[in-house]
């Protein structure tokens, strides 16, 4: 099929939910992807930050056949061999934890704030339902992710949305103290603000939210549903700053594709719930699992958590010396290979479309942000064709600022 006819497809029988580019594409290989007229493109966004080790890396391809081959599904009434050997992986790359798998990063981040309250009641804080989060997260689309999310344009739709949520500005540390009472039973945060335009989250912030949280009894929730398992140069964001959670989710770059997501929490906060207070059909099935087990294989192997540090470092330089004196380009910013372009104005959408035909995959995460996550496998050289091409484009703007 052309565009054309799959665009006519799913005009007619898809919901029209997504805002999608012009595009099919129909195959992938490492950091690169072709569409249907058989033009190759660069992606730099790896399915949002989902495909860390690559398009059809050869080990995770192998080990879904294998997987698939074998068995499929049985539910979670049963034990399945690459479940149980991932729970214990998730673990020993934590020190510490005890895993509930599921779907998506929502799904995930919907365990942790009902694992949250349920340790609360476990320890005899029935009263207690706050949630303390950060404006301009992003923790999923359900109702109660969707109530978590610090955005309030995306809450407008579906109002009224449930009301435990109290929302502080990131980085404030006093407005974090006084939203953290007695009638908090968690606060949830991301280290990098993924969606919120990929904003970092500074030591001190971190250090207080932790201290409140030990102080009033809450629990301390990190969402590293985007940032996990390499992307900014250590396994999880959070160990950046020597501060740990006693939750954090993961999802994305996990299944290598494949939909599966973690909640892992400390064993105490873990042992509040009893069997039938959380389940799943579908997570943590046999082959997400073996997916995420090959997945986790790859990035030790290649080194992958040390090549993000390094090739983060190399492209926001490169960036920042291209762009040096070009008034279009306020910063550039980010962790590891997680990171964003802020514009001078609100031209990201453009950016986007025109990279796009240039053959670099980006995407915006504001009207004036632009949002770089490939695939950690990327080399140099495609770090420099990214640049050429950005800097090309950002020279157009340059007066407009």
């Amino acid at each position: 099929m052309n565009l054309e006819q799959i665009r006519a497809l799913d005009s007619r029988y898809h919901m029209n939910v997504y805002g999608r580019l012009p595009v099919a594409f129909v195959r992938g290989e490492g950091a690169l992807l072709w569409d249907t007229e058989g033009k190759q493109y660069l992606d730099f966004l790896a399915g949002i930050a989902v495909m860390s080790v690559g398009h059809s890396h050869p080990k995770v391809v192998e080990a879904i056949r294998e997987q698939a081959g074998t068995l499929t599904h049985v539910s979670n009434l049963f034990y399945t061999e690459p479940q149980a050997i991932l729970a214990e992986r998730l673990h020993d790359l934590l020190g510490w934890g005890k895993v509930f798998f599921s779907n998506s990063g929502a799904e995930a981040n919907e365990c942790a704030l009902k694992l949250a309250r349920r340790w609360a009641r476990a320890r005899g804080a029935a009263d207690r339902s706050g949630v303390v989060v950060a404006l301009g997260s992003f923790h999923g689309r359900t109702f109660t992710t969707l109530a978590a999310t610090g955005q309030p344009h995306k809450h407008e739709p579906f109002a009224p949305l449930p009301a435990w949520f109290t929302y502080v500005s990131l980085n404030d540390e006093e407005a974090l103290d006084q939203a953290v009472g007695d009638d908090t039973t968690a606060v949830m945060l991301e280290v990098v603000q993924g969606e919120g335009g990929v904003r970092l989250a500074t030591p001190e912030y971190l250090q207080a939210a932790r201290k409140f949280c030990e102080e009033r009894s809450a629990a301390l929730i990190f969402d590293e549903v985007q940032t996990g398992l390499g992307r900014t140069g250590k396994w999880f964001a959070f160990q950046h700053y020597d501060i740990a959670p006693d939750i954090v989710t993961l999802a994305k770059a996990l299944g290598g594709g494949l939909p599966i997501g973690a909640c892992i929490a400390r064993e105490d906060v873990a042992d509040a719930f009893k069997p039938g207070d959380h389940a799943t059909t579908f997570g943590g099935g046999p082959v997400p699992c073996a997916a995420a087990n090959a997945v986790l294989d790859v990035i030790e192997s290649e080194g992958l958590v040390a090549r993000a540090a390094e090739a983060g470092e190399k492209l926001i330089g490169r960036l920042s010396a291209a762009t040096e004196g070009n008034g279009a380009v306020r910063e550039i910013r980010g962790l590891g290979l997680l990171i964003a372009i802020e514009l001078g104005g609100d031209w990201a959408a453009e950016i986007v479309v025109k990279a796009l035909a240039k053959g670099l995959v980006v995407n915006n995460v504001a009207p004036n942000a632009v949002r770089l996550a490939p695939p950690l496998i990327v080399s140099d050289d495609q770090i420099e064709q990214a640049v050429e091409i950005l800097t090309g484009i950002l020279s157009e703007y340059g007066d407009a600022s």
